[in-house]
């Protein structure tokens, strides 16, 4: 099965208004930005983004918020302070949740483990029904729901569920035909849990490689969590170990 496409659009177009997204990505590291470019093109709004951090630029996610196209935003470091001129005006709603809650989160739901229980966040606001998902007219409007608590070893724990989203949007350094990915570095961090996370994944790669030219130990993810695969990144220099060794040494 080839799982190479030519046009980016095209494909990516399957993505409906009010889907909810996995998104890629640490810090700018392994950022998807021309998959999430692609759909401020096609038109595409009323999101809901599973994301580590919204950026601290006007591409990709950043773009898609001052565009109004995202509804809800699940993430760990909204940084742009544009994004909450958007939350505090009502017009997206934020589900703030810790680093590695999400990451477990996108891995579970991958994975088929509907829920799990966890230290992080118990006994806070983002756990005790305060934290509001949403501002009307500057106050606060929604909050969002208390989680259920247990506790384990004498420490408090908080249910969370698996995020299985309807699409998967992320970035490889590498892949072959059937969509075998490896990635660069620190972008393996959450593009491999956004990948599993998706019912349809997508993945924007810098280098496009012939089938068993990958060992099969030297794959991150396997292709069976992958349905698309475009040449769309800009490649990493061929020199760059060389020039980070370099620096290093310095």
């Amino acid at each position: 099965m080839n799982k190479f496409r030519t046009d980016l659009h095209e494909h990516l177009d399957a993505v409906w208004d009010g889907a909810s997204i996995a998104v890629g990505g640490f810090g700018s590291s392994g950022r998807p930005d021309a998959l999430l470019n692609a759909l401020s093109d096609l038109g595409k709004k009323d999101l809901h983004l599973y994301v580590n951090n919204v950026g601290d630029d006007f591409t990709g996610i950043g773009r898609l918020v001052m565009e109004g196209r995202v509804r809800r935003l699940t993430g760990s470091f909204p940084v742009l302070p544009e994004f909450y001129d958007e939350y505090f005006a009502g017009r997206v709603e934020l589900e703030l949740i810790p680093q590695g809650t999400l990451a477990e989160r996108m891995r579970a739901g991958g994975a088929g483990i509907a829920a799990f229980f966890t230290p992080s966040g118990a006994e806070t606001m983002l756990s005790d029904g305060t934290f509001p998902a949403s501002y009307s007219g500057g106050t606060p409007g929604e909050l969002l729901p208390a989680k259920e608590e247990r506790v384990f070893d004498g420490r408090a724990h908080v249910l969370e569920y698996g995020i299985k989203a309807d699409f998967g949007l992320v970035k490889a350094q590498q892949a072959d035909p059937k969509g075998n990915l490896r990635f660069h570095l620190s972008a393996r961090n959450f593009n491999p849990l956004a990948a599993m996370s998706g019912r349809t994944t997508f993945v924007e790669v810098e280098r496009l490689v012939d089938t068993g030219s990958l060992d099969p130990d030297d794959i991150h993810l396997p292709g069976v969590f992958v349905d698309h695969v475009v040449m769309t990144a800009a490649p990493i220099p061929a020199d760059l170990p060389r020039r980070a060794a370099s620096l290093q040494k310095g």
